[in-house]
């Protein structure tokens, strides 16, 4: 039995923090693919090789944008800042270096997404990649949604490198 005003307080603010405990572990249950619905912005794109070390593919400022939708579809789009401008200012008349800097320097792909029965894994069901070669495959990416903090891993980057890609997004609406 509750005898005092402080402890309907305790007791109130224990039930708010244990509410809010159960929704905001809810919201970040990788199996809950409501909780990825929404835009996210590029953190970082890192390859980290054997050895450990890193490579930044896009740059120390890579920009790029994430969205998924209610219905289950997605769009990625991931560039370098620093990718150099086409100087005939006609794309189809690029040099091949200005050709090179822009497809290494960008990461692009839509489809479906879903999210693995083990719970820990968005599955890319991709239909369109600027990289065609993923064209038509399905793409799994173990992943941690913290907050809104979304880091993922890809096992078999493009680089085709015995290396793994880690890409964390930061949740802006």
């Amino acid at each position: 039995m509750i005898r005092s005003g402080r402890h309907k307080f305790c007791f109130v603010l224990f039930v708010y923090a244990a509410i809010a405990f159960v929704t905001s572990t809810y919201a970040q249950v990788p199996g809950n693919s409501t909780a990825l619905v929404g835009t996210w912005k590029i953190v970082l794109v890192d390859n980290i090789l054997p050895d450990g070390s890193l490579v930044q593919l896009y740059g120390p400022n890579p920009h790029g944008i994430l969205t998924f939708d209610a219905s289950g579809n997605y769009a990625l789009q991931i560039m370098r800042a620093d990718r150099p401008k086409f100087a005939a200012n006609d794309k189809s008349k690029g040099t091949p270096e200005e050709y090179q800097a822009a497809v290494q320097g960008t990461n692009a792909h839509f489809g479906s997404y879903s999210i693995s029965g083990d719970r820990g894994s968005i599955i890319f069901h991709i239909e369109h990649a600027s990289f065609p070669n993923w064209e038509g495959t399905d793409q799994k990416r173990p992943f941690l949604l913290i907050g809104d903090d979304l880091t993922y891993t890809v096992p078999t980057p493009t680089t085709g490198a015995k290396v793994t890609g880690e890409v964390k997004w930061r949740r802006v609406h």
